[in-house]
């Protein structure tokens, strides 16, 4: 790794770009590192009181070791991570959110009696199912085909005609910031849940439910990582080389 000062100096952002292994890390602290990546390490430390040392061994630890290699999302060519986004993640989302629903709306008829939270936690779910829901054809239909268009006009050295939103950066404010209130969500879904921990009288549907959650979550991670953290940034240099 870097000096030290670099090291405390760089954005969390910027290692799970890096190294997606570290994401583990940053988790095991509670660190969000998709939403709220672009804050250093130091800043991270002093505002959630951790030994920045100790965070700091752990991902030397996970940088050091060779095995399992983490994908470098960075080398990829932009149109390619834009499909990949869309093929895997928001693929995932249509096809689990259903489920969830269906399971959640069975533990609240089930056991809502005796664990309330359950009802909070179906009421933030469906909210979230149905933001994220208009934000990722919001992806389809409009950000991503230009971004498209930006990397195909670099290959052949066109131009690309101005979009309606202006520039590429104005859509991506208003992603980023959907993407941070969906965080918010999952947060206080994560504190509902004990940490997607099911109860001693939970049954295997509360198990199951609580699982395919804690799971949605951390595919929502990976998946805003891959956007905030390089897929837009790189949407915003490249639209400046091309025009």
């Amino acid at each position: 790794m870097e000096t030290l000062s670099k090291v405390t100096q760089k954005q969390i952002g910027q290692f799970v770009a890096e190294d997606y292994r570290t994401a583990s890390v940053f988790s095991k602290y509670g660190i969000d590192f998709c939403c709220k990546g672009n804050r250093t390490i130091d800043e991270v430390c002093t505002k959630q009181n951790i030994d920045s040392n100790l965070l700091l061994n752990d991902l030397e630890k996970v940088v050091s070791t060779s095995a399992g290699q983490s994908i470098d999302y960075r080398s990829w060519p932009l149109d390619l991570l834009a499909e990949y986004v869309e093929k895997k993640h928001h693929r995932y989302v249509e096809e689990k959110t259903p489920v969830i629903r269906q399971f959640l709306d069975k533990l609240c008829k089930v056991h809502g009696g005796r664990h309330p939270e359950l009802f909070k936690i179906n009421e933030l779910f469906i909210a979230s199912a149905g933001e994220l829901a208009a934000h990722m054809k919001k992806e389809e239909l409009m950000l991503f085909p230009f971004i498209k268009k930006m990397v195909k006009a670099q290959i052949d050295k066109t131009t690309v005609s101005s979009p309606q939103f202006g520039t590429v950066k104005n859509p991506i404010a208003m992603m980023m910031q959907e993407h941070e209130n969906e965080g918010d969500r999952f947060e206080e879904i994560a504190k509902l849940s004990d940490n997607y921990t099911p109860p001693a009288d939970g049954c295997n549907t509360y198990r199951v439910t609580f699982a395919m959650l804690d799971e949605f979550e951390k595919d929502l991670h990976l998946h805003i990582h891959l956007e905030n953290n390089i897929l837009f940034p790189e949407a915003e240099k490249l639209e400046k080389l091309i025009q």
